[in-house]
């Protein structure tokens, strides 16, 4: 089992920068896929980023590829989400997530067990 609890979200302007943190306690966490999520009020929650339990690997969501980074630190069981170029339409509440035992993050928040509590970011035009 693992818990998780994010960091780093704020307002910004349209084309600033904030940096996401997901902090993981518990065992294994090198053998946990890894997702960020959004969601605004009234919808489900959107995949944003993806990485393996490797770190090798990275998915983005199309309306983020290019801006976004995900990226992990195993050794400080870490993971965080580097956005730039942000925009009005970034604006949601992001959750990371974590699977054990899978190899490729999947895409669909129904197949993930742990969630952090969401971090808020605000994006003004």
């Amino acid at each position: 089992q693992v818990r998780l609890v994010e960091s780093g979200g704020g307002s910004v302007q349209a084309g600033g920068s904030l940096r996401l943190s997901c902090a993981a306690s518990g065992r294994d966490f090198s053998s946990y896929a890894m997702g960020w999520f959004r969601q605004v009020p009234g919808k489900e929650r959107d995949f944003v980023a993806g990485i393996t339990w490797t770190g090798s690997s990275t998915y983005y969501a199309d309306s983020v590829k290019g801006r976004f980074t995900i990226s992990r630190d195993n050794a400080k069981n870490m993971v965080y989400l580097q956005m730039n170029s942000l925009k009005p339409e970034d604006t949601a509440v992001y959750y990371c997530a974590a699977r054990a035992n899978i190899y490729t993050p999947p895409r669909d928040q129904n197949e993930y067990p742990y969630w952090g509590q969401g971090t808020q970011v605000t994006v003004s035009s």
